[in-house]
């Protein structure tokens, strides 16, 4: 009996009676605790820790029932792993639900299904388009001795970051489950597009960022041919930072690192330089 009994409870709670009881104050409380998302994060759960925590607020507001807030909080100690400069979203989804007293595994199911693509957006929307914009930016301004630099790097990550994370758990409260239609069409489209607007102003900031040019006169007789203006500006300006730029992607993607390409870097323009072909 007691085992039938959990069983009944895990698939409903004990209080079925949905309320609207969540206001700004609340969605504003899970916001700001969704910056510590990763503060507890393992190789078991990964982000379940500061997930949990991060909706407790909602949680106590929904759930008046000691047990029901219990078996809430217990549900969504399971693993959980998204990127977090868009996880308010899903916040605000998973918090309309419990309002609307869904059962768990159904709000276990949808939080399951919005993980991948809050994810696969994130990580293309941040990491490889505002994170590579702000860098590059900051370290240009940094290598003109401008002083800004760090901090315009920090401003340009950051303020789209916070912004994000404002509007979104809002449009993810309003939105609720209508959320997972609209995802699962946009996701590839957005991953994509943002992907692309990254590469594109990366590859634009090459020739700024990558200084390389080549001293190296090749003589024959009485004719003498300049390798950097007679032959390599006429084939393309810029192609050896290119070139160079084009070599440590390749290496990166063979699984070298960046200290190892940084320390290979030194040595190459040390080297160049004594020979003085650069």
């Amino acid at each position: 009996m007691e085992g039938l009994k959990k069983m009944a409870s895990e698939e409903t709670y004990n209080d079925m009676i949905s309320e609207k009881v969540i206001t700004k104050k609340e969605l504003k409380k899970i916001m700001f605790r969704s910056y510590l998302l990763q503060s507890s994060f393992n190789y078991e759960r990964m982000q379940a820790g500061g997930w949990t925590y991060s909706l407790i607020p909602g949680l106590k507001k929904i759930h008046r029932d000691k047990e029901d807030l219990a078996l809430s909080l217990e549900n969504h100690l399971q693993f959980m792993n998204t990127n977090p400069q868009l996880v308010t979203f899903m916040h605000g989804v998973i918090i309309a639900m419990e309002e609307s007293k869904e059962s768990p595994k159904s709000i276990q199911a949808i939080k399951t299904a919005l993980m991948g693509p809050l994810g696969g957006i994130g990580d293309a929307l941040f990491y490889l388009t505002v994170l590579p914009i702000a860098a590059a930016i900051g370290s240009q301004l940094s290598l003109e001795g401008n002083i800004l630099g760090p901090i315009v790097f920090l401003l340009l990550f950051n303020i789209p970051y916070m912004a994000a994370k404002i509007g979104l758990i809002n449009l993810g409260y309003k939105m609720g489950v209508k959320a997972i239609s609209v995802l699962s069409e946009s996701t590839k489209k957005l991953s994509r597009s943002a992907t692309i607007v990254g590469i594109s102003v990366v590859g634009a900031l090459i020739p700024k960022s990558v200084q390389l040019t080549t001293t190296f006169v090749f003589r024959l007789k009485d004719t003498k041919l300049d390798l950097q203006t007679q032959l390599f500006d006429t084939i393309m300006p810029n192609l050896l930072p290119l070139v160079f730029t084009l070599f440590c992607f390749i290496m990166l993607k063979k699984g070298r690192t960046p200290i190892a390409l940084i320390i290979f870097t030194v040595i190459f323009g040390l080297l160049g330089s004594l020979i003085g072909i650069i």
